[in-house]
Order: structure tokens, then sequence, then C-alpha cells
């Protein structure tokens, strides 16, 4: 018994460090970006900066609070973000409700199609050809195209198929619609799986880049990833007409807009964050 005790604390040490080396390999590129943002300029091209900044100043983030571009793209990614998201959240909810009930008729056959689109895809140039022609290259375009996708709508399927159907016969029996009962019983008893898939949905958007730079062409629709590759595409010339006594270096100002781009993530992950291990369990545990 003694010796059990012994290799469980053993365990638990090693996953502790395990754990904590692993979060600070994933927060130290964000502790570098913000420091090589606020560095000056000396001690960036020097090399100085490993962890923490050197010569502080802001003067970055005062050309970034200037430039109109960044923040409508910036808005552009709020827009995205929320409105696809709430469009995707619909057809998720909406389809894997219906694809839980077993009274659907062809439900199997419905299902195989929806899992057959996680196998095999047209591939690049066919679904190029067919966002454009379907009239996809516009703001509207990219937030109901990308509305969907597979996987989550299998998790939330699994999640809605775990639902007593005792509680849904009883509800039913005192004269709830089927509206109703998504409204009232389904969506409310599935929280962690619906914030789950929330999440999903809402991080895959902001991170949004390789449609957006493929089929959007006005230069007012592109969202803050798509702003910042071409930014680093062409920053260079732009800080080659900057004065040269400059007390930020120029990459300082790509990683000032990289810092703006993940702090609303930073800001809500943690608040989803006690759904989605719940969540994901909920809906991965049936096939």
């Amino acid at each position: 018994m003694e010796r059990l005790n012994r290799s469980e604390k053993i365990f638990k040490v090693l996953s502790y460090l395990l754990v904590g080396a692993f979060g600070i390999i994933a927060l130290y590129p964000v502790v570098y970006a913000f420091s090589a943002s606020i560095s000056g300029k000396i001690a960036y091209e020097t090399g100085q900066i490993v962890l923490f900044p050197k010569d502080i100043n802001f003067e970055v983030y005062s050309l970034l609070y200037e430039d109109k571009g960044f923040w409508l793209s910036y808005i552009n990614t709020l827009f995205y973000t929320f409105f696809g998201t709430a469009w995707s959240m619909f057809i998720s909810i909406t389809g894997a409700y219906a694809l839980a009930k077993k009274k659907l008729l062809f439900r199997r056959h419905f299902n195989f199609l929806v899992v057959f689109t996680m196998w095999f895809v047209a591939g690049m140039i066919p679904q190029y050809l067919n966002y454009t022609s379907m009239g996809v290259a516009n703001r509207w375009g990219i937030v109901v195209a990308f509305g969907i996708q597979a996987y989550n709508i299998i998790l939330l399927r699994n999640t809605f198929e775990g639902i007593p159907t005792e509680i849904e016969e009883a509800a039913i029996v005192d004269g709830v619609k089927e509206f109703q009962l998504l409204s009232r019983i389904y969506i409310p008893m599935s929280k962690a799986g619906i914030a789950t898939v929330t999440l999903f949905y809402a991080t895959t958007r902001w991170n949004g880049y390789f449609w957006s730079r493929i089929l959007l062409t006005d230069p007012k629709e592109l969202p803050v990833q798509v702003y910042m590759r071409i930014l680093i595409e062409n920053y260079q010339a732009m800080f080659d007409d900057m004065p040269v006594n400059l007390s930020y270096a120029s990459d300082s100002y790509v990683y000032a807009i990289l810092v703006c781009s993940i702090v609303p993530v930073l800001l809500i992950y943690p608040q989803i964050q006690k759904y989605f291990a719940k969540g994901a369990n909920l809906g991965g545990v049936k096939g």
C-alpha cells in the first residue's frame, strides 16, 4: 500500500511537470510576441529579446492605433466570427437535433452522408470553382458558405442522443411541441456540448485565412489574418519610407498586430474552457 501511494505521488509530480512544461511552451510565443512589440529597435535587432522586453516603448501601438486598414480588418473579423458562428450553430444544432431522432425517415442514410463529407472532398480547384460560381466571393458569402463542419454536427448529435428519452416523452405528454422540445429541453441539457462546438466554430472563424485570401477581392472585406499576411509581404517597403532613426524595429509592428489579434481569444477561451472537456467527452463517446 505504501509503495502504491509513493508511485501515485511520483506519477502526479511527473504529470504536473509535464503539463507545466507544455504550458510554458504554448505560452512562450505569446509572451515573446508582446515583448518584441514593445521593445526598442536596437534590443530587438541585436537579439537581446529572449522573454522579457528591453528598452520598452509603446510607439508601435500608437502607430497601429492610427492604422485605419487594421481596424477595418479587425471589424471584419468580428463580423465573420459573430455572424458566422451564429449561423453555424443554428445549422448545426437543428441538423444534429434532426439526426438524433430515431424516427427520422432515412436517418441512417443522412448520417452516412454527413460522415461521407469527412472522408472525401472534391479538392481545392473544384471547391474554388464551385464557390465562385455560387457568388461566395463577398462578405456574406464567406459567412454562409462555410457554415457547417461535419465533425461538429456529429458531436452535437451524439450529445443530443445522450439525453434520456423519458424526459422527451414526458414533455410530449405535457403538450410540448417540437421547437419547444429543442429550445427548452435539448439545448439547456446540452450546454457543455454546445459551448464546445461554439468554441470550435468561433476559433475557426477568427483564424480564418485561406479561403478569405483566395475568394475576397475587396480590400474593405478582408479579415485581420489576411491583412496581417499582406502586411508581412509588404511591410518592409512601408518602413523604407519612414525615418531611419525609429525607436522600434519594423518587425515590432507585425508583432503588435499579432498580439491584438489573439487578445479576444485569450479573454474568451478561459470562460468556455470549463465546458470543453465535458462537452468533447459527451459528444465523442458514441459512434
